[in-house]
């Protein structure tokens, strides 16, 4: 597998976050994660964002982190909050998703954030383990989602 950065409107990164949006649509009956993204929230210095190509070049995951500091949704100053993290069900039990978890969290320490954090939900047991598993712990709740129940929020220091 090889992991590129690319912009967020990438027709790549597109096609997979139209992928995990039906997948969010179908594990919580709703039409995905409505969050307000802009391509500009992950360009470097203030994010990025990754997607892995197969050996036939198809791509087969994504993930991203941007800046987020202090502000009335929970954030504190110094966050990288993780998005769109993805792999496709063909490519999933490769430790891929853990590969660009690392590589992530390297480029945000890097570029001076002190906490990653990431909110999923309670229907997505497989990413919470992931998460968990990378040294995540739970954390108050934040951001676009910090109200609905089936929430759930972790952080890890950088």
């Amino acid at each position: 597998m090889n992991i590129h950065p690319v912009a967020f409107d990438h027709p790549d990164a597109v096609k997979l976050n139209d992928q995990v949006q039906a997948e969010y649509a179908r594990r919580y009956g709703d039409g995905g994660d409505v969050t307000p993204l802009d391509p500009k929230m992950f360009a470097p210095p203030s994010g990025l964002y990754l997607v892995a190509y197969d050996t036939r070049d198809r791509p087969v995951a994504t993930g991203g982190w941007r800046t987020q500091d202090e502000n009335d949704e929970g954030y504190s100053d110094g966050d990288a909050e993780l998005k769109r993290m993805y792999v496709v069900d063909e490519a999933r039990g490769n430790g891929l998703a853990r590969r660009i978890l690392a590589a992530l969290e390297d480029d945000a320490r890097a570029a001076g954030r002190v906490r990653m954090v990431l909110e999923t939900g309670d229907k997505q047991p497989e990413a919470i383990a992931l998460y968990t598993s990378s040294g995540y712990e739970p954390c108050p709740k934040f951001g676009h989602y910090r109200f609905h129940e089936n929430s759930r929020c972790f952080a890890k220091r950088l």
